[in-house]
């Protein structure tokens, strides 16, 4: 989109080198450190799967296993791979065992570091050739198919049975949805493991499985084939068990993830060691699978004011998206959020609205920037709400968002009803034809109302920026200037499955995937401007 609005290109880049500064500074932290979830992906993607006679997770008992014989900071990987060598048997034989007390990893004496590593990188391509096979599938149908126009139609099924959200998903897509998200369970991102198989008794939502992925997956390629068009696949990758629920997604071709750095960490209250630890690793996946990851800015504002706030919102995508291109997202997958949240009886909100929306399109350009609709003023007047929904619509066409999720005029009454859901697509759809064009024929008054409130937030946000480059991000979040909400950097859940990484660590999969994905190791020198441009990684997974 062309950019309409005069925004002092150096203040855009004092803000990005503040923000590569400040991803790069956790990046270094992160480096030095693993989690139990990173563990349990990499046995999950060693083929490890199932669940014991209490139905606890095989990455969880395998894990469990080594931390509590404190041999976890060589990696889950080390131990399982010398475990093969040594008995013949493949990692889920290995997994069952351990599940029934018939072998100690820890017992079986360490080989020859370099025979683990040859290992190691053949399961690895394993591994990620599956992940590549899915994202070659997805592009194959998506060039068969077509798919629909942006900004994508964004809806959500939440009934708590895979079944049913199968039906519901079925019934959007006929309607015009192009994104279907099912969403989980109420508190799933609070339990430090993954349910298995495919579940019917959700809170609030649906939880989160590998089976309930392939059940809706398979759903969405049926009716994808009767309406003629891709229909993607969304589902939530944050929480305690951000990195599995990635790999998860990959192996069963999911499209779009929520995989915010900071989310789990302000809303959560997930500690923040564990979180940012986790996002990288699970980011890397969902770089190399294609999918486009969605971040949680419009979150913020329902904790803080959308007109104070609107700065934060800001720096805190430039933020998001430096770590992302650390992981090897490219710009094109990364779904930066923000939201159509400010009071609707303000005077010239709506102008607010524009000039936030047009200054994240200007900044982020090849972003496809996940626009969220109206809910902290909603007050269950459906008539209002449609009118709101409606100008949300409106702001979404003029400013080339990217991924709509659609807002529902019964918000803050109950769960959307099928009906609900047709009357909102119904109403993106009519706006989004007869104003298709609008934004290739407006163009905003230079020094007008919607320049100077673009101009004010981006300048706020360069400051929020370089402040926080100044004392650390870890700082920032204990001070609470994300959201207005204060995390200690010592406290929140599952900081206890945070642990340094031993000499000999070794997570043959990160390794294999940098080297995919064009990312230096850590520690090696990189170009800083290639690299807060994003022009690092320009050429890789397209």
């Amino acid at each position: 989109m062309e950019a309409k609005l005069q925004l002092d290109p150096g203040q855009i880049d004092r803000a990005r080198r503040a923000a590569a500064d400040i991803a790069t500074e956790v990046d270094l932290f992160v480096a030095s450190r693993t989690t139990v979830a990173v563990e349990r992906t990499v046995l999950r993607l060693m083929g490890i799967d199932g669940v014991d006679a209490e139905e606890v997770p095989l990455p969880n008992v395998v894990v469990d296993h080594l931390k509590e014989r404190e041999q976890l900071e060589l990696g889950a990987a080390t131990w399982v791979i010398n475990a093969m060598l040594a008995l013949g048997l493949n990692p889920q034989e290995i997994a069952e065992q351990v599940a029934v007390g018939t072998l100690d990893l820890t017992r079986i004496p360490l080989r020859d570091r370099a025979e683990i590593q040859r290992k190691g990188a053949e399961l690895a391509h394993i591994g990620l050739n599956k992940i590549e096979a899915n994202r070659k599938q997805r592009d194959d149908l998506i060039a068969r198919l077509g798919e629909g126009p942006k900004p994508y139609l964004y809806l959500i099924v939440a009934t708590g049975d895979i079944y049913e959200d199968v039906v519901q998903g079925r019934a959007a897509a006929r309607q015009g949805a192009d994104i279907i998200a099912v969403i989980r369970s109420t508190g799933q991102s609070l339990i430090d493991y993954v349910p298995y198989g495919a579940t019917c008794e959700g809170f609030g939502g649906t939880y989160a499985t590998q089976e309930n992925f392939r059940i809706m997956r398979r759903a969405l390629d049926e009716v994808g084939e009767e309406v003629g068009r891709y229909i993607r696949l969304c589902n939530y990758c944050s929480g305690l068990c951000m990195p599995e629920i990635a790999v998860m997604g990959a192996l069963e071709r999911l499209d779009v993830m929520l995989n915010d750095a900071l989310y789990g960490i302000l809303f959560r209250d997930i500690n923040m060691q564990r979180t940012l630890i986790d996002q990288s690793f699970s980011r890397m996946i969902n770089a190399y699978a294609g999918i486009m990851i969605n971040t949680g800015e419009d979150n913020y504002l329902t904790t803080a004011d959308a007109v104070e706030a609107a700065h934060t919102v800001l720096a805190s995508q430039f933020i998001n998206e430096q770590l992302a291109l650390l992981s090897g997202l490219r710009p094109q997958q990364m779904g930066l959020g923000h939201a159509f949240e400010m009071n609707p009886d303000l005077e010239d909100g709506l102008l607010m609205e524009i000039a936030q929306a047009q200054m994240a399109r200007q900044i982020f350009p090849d972003a496809p920037l996940k626009y969220m609709p109206p809910t902290k003023h909603m007050t269950g007047n459906i008539f209002k709400g449609h009118i709101q929904d409606a100008l949300f619509n409106l702001v979404s066409i003029l400013t080339g968002q990217g991924v709509q999720l659609l807002g529902m005029m019964t918000e803050a009454m109950h769960t959307p009803h099928i009906h609900d859901r047709k009357l909102a697509i119904e109403n993106a759809l009519y706006i989004f034809n007869n104003a298709r064009h609008l934004g290739e024929e407006i163009l905003f008054r230079p020094g007008g109302r919607i320049e100077r409130r673009a101009q004010e937030v981006l300048a706020q946000a360069v400051a929020m920026l370089e402040e926080v480059r100044r004392i650390g991000l870890f700082t920032a979040i204990e001070r609470g200037m994300f959201a207005d909400v204060k995390r200690p950097l010592h406290g929140g859940r599952g900081l206890s499955g945070v642990l340094e990484k031993g000499e000999d660590y070794f997570n043959p999969f990160e390794t294999e995937l940098r080297q995919r994905l064009g990312l230096p190791n850590r520690g090696e020198e990189g170009d800083d401007d290639r690299l807060h441009t994003g022009e690092a990684l320009r050429g890789h997974v397209e």
